[in-house]
């Protein structure tokens, strides 16, 4: 998630000061991504070191600086508008790491771990479920972030399935893949390993 051009996009709607730009966030987002407020004034400080950001003034009775778009903040924001989201800029995927280290190492239950998540993204799926039925329809923003995130259980769940069919086909040569980790470490396998290749 980009907080730099959400920050910018809402700066479009008009000047505000960092709480403000918090809490706007996190109403049009459904909070489904909170942000620390010190986030949010570290993003503006960049933004306004590299001149896309300025401040309105000096601070109000309370100590709140508001911040504006620059013509330049303007045009960045306009760009990011234009510009698909590209697939290289998703965030790491920790399931699908953790999943090809499991496969890759000695002694891990892989099917553990496949039943695990499962059974968390389950749960998250439901509590997505219950939460999309006493949702406001009239909140297209909420709606959208939200069948976003079910969609994204609903996939999860489909891959899952498709890792445990893999280990299912993958599981009768999977004694060769281990001589052939050990021997790749520069081990030998011992004289049961090699009767079971």
């Amino acid at each position: 998630m980009s907080i730099k051009f959400s920050l910018l996009a809402l700066l479009d709607a008009g000047p505000m000061y960092g709480a403000q730009l918090r809490h706007e966030f996190e109403q049009r987002t459904g909070g489904t991504w909170p942000l620390n407020v010190g986030q949010v004034y570290t993003t503006l400080s960049r933004l306004e070191r590299d001149g896309l950001v300025e401040t309105t003034g000096d601070a109000d009775d309370e100590g709140r600086i508001a911040y504006r778009l620059t013509d330049s903040g303007r045009a960045e924001v306009s760009r990011w508008w234009d510009v698909p989201v590209g697939r290289d800029q998703a965030q790491r995927n920790e399931l699908a790491i953790k999943l090809a280290l499991a496969v890759t190492l000695p002694g891990v239950d892989v099917q553990r771990i496949v039943q695990a998540q499962r059974t968390a993204t389950m749960t998250h799926l439901r509590d997505l479920t219950r939460l999309k039925r006493s949702a406001d329809d009239a909140d297209l923003a909420w709606a959208l972030v939200l069948e976003s995130l079910v969609f994204a259980d609903e996939a999860e769940v489909r891959w899952l399935d498709h890792v445990e069919s893999k280990l299912a086909q993958v599981r009768p040569s999977h004694a060769r893949s281990d001589a052939g980790r050990m021997a790749y470490s520069g081990t030998k396998p011992t004289s049961r390993e090699t009767s079971r290749t």
